[in-house]
């Protein structure tokens, strides 16, 4: 295994489940399309960071830490399950909260992710998006270090190549269910953020000599910056891991032309997609993340660029609790998704 000798602590519920969905298979009439269930990974509703967080927490520990800073929008689901991580542990937990939505309402701002950092005790600070939190974040570790603490700092989504071992360790996961349920599969569909999970995963296909293609769905900023973000990200990881070069730049693929109006904004097809799945298969989708990556999902098959015959998985990263800071804004009477 590629991440053999890291340093981890155990957070998520391992390995989650790879499933097919008949009924959504159905309802598109294309390819046959299945999912990862890493919405299920347990720490504090579920998702992806779960992951992240078992390498970024153990290096936290083996450095002697007692207290976790981080960042995230204010509606951040790596900062939910980071909160949770460190009262696991007995940390404490400063968090840095983004304001990235325009004109946020009051259930936006005090619900969903929100609602479960306070009931965290994690001390939340609110800042403006052109804020310099590089900068921002190294001044609170001086504060915690005047104090008689001891930081450590997590970027973003735990998007580092410390959190994207947790994605690199799902890939190899993902390569044994494969062979366990005789399963092969075209294309893999993921979102992609702050790029650690996207990277992260194409480090240990790579790594372990699989070339399946990965597709991310970008939910934040244009195509170009995207990839780059990305590749940067899994080149560093690559090295970190000991695979250097294991990963080329035509392996980065990000479609970002199902954003809308920017991060966290809902679109119709997001609406769609959401309503979709709940009243297919019984599942439920977040509005920033996977709601929107399952959008481009659907258009991929609708317009023929996956095909009947082919096997698609969807890397389902969880974000659930977001669902509950967007109910004023789903259109919950867009029809039964099902005709």
């Amino acid at each position: 295994m590629l991440v053999s000798g890291f340093p981890r602590v155990s957070l998520a519920h391992l390995p989650t489940r790879l499933e097919h969905l008949p009924r959504l298979t159905e309802h598109l009439g294309g390819p046959d399309i299945w999912i990862k269930r890493d919405d299920c990974t347990g720490l504090a509703t579920g998702g992806n960071k779960a992951r992240k967080l078992e390498f970024s927490m153990g290096e936290a520990l083996e450095r002697g830490a007692d207290t976790i800073i981080t960042v995230g929008a204010v509606q951040s689901n790596h900062v939910r399950q980071a909160a949770a991580a460190a009262c696991k542990l007995g940390l404490k937990c400063e968090v840095l909260l983004e304001h990235r939505v325009a004109n946020p309402s009051k259930q936006y701002m005090t619900s969903g992710n929100v609602l479960l950092d306070r009931i965290f005790g994690a001390n939340l600070r609110f800042y403006d998006n052109d804020t310099d939190f590089d900068a921002e974040m190294q001044e609170i570790a001086r504060e915690v270090e005047a104090e008689g603490g001891t930081p450590y700092i997590i970027p973003g989504g735990a998007s580092s190549p410390v959190g994207d071992l947790g994605y690199v360790a799902c890939a190899e996961e993902l390569l044994r269910q494969f062979d366990e349920q005789d399963v092969a599969f075209d294309h893999m569909v993921i979102p992609s953020g702050s790029a650690g999970t996207h990277a992260g995963l194409i480090v240990g296909l790579r790594g372990n000599g699989s070339d399946l293609p990965i597709l991310g769905i970008g939910v934040n900023v244009p195509r170009t910056e995207q990839e780059g973000k990305v590749f940067g990200l899994a080149c560093d990881t690559a090295e970190f891991v000991g695979r250097p070069g294991c990963v080329i730049r035509e392996d980065i693929v990000a479609d970002c032309n199902y954003v809308g109006r920017g991060y966290g904004e809902p679109t119709d097809a997001m609406n769609e997609a959401v309503l979709m799945l709940a009243r297919t298969e019984g599942l439920l989708f977040d509005p920033v993340y996977t709601g929107k990556a399952l959008a481009g999902l659907i258009d991929y098959v609708r317009e023929g660029r996956f095909e009947k015959g082919q096997t698609i998985l969807f890397v389902h990263t969880g974000g659930v609790a977001g669902l509950f800071a967007y109910a004023d804004k789903l259109k919950l009477d867009q029809g039964s998704c099902l005709g």
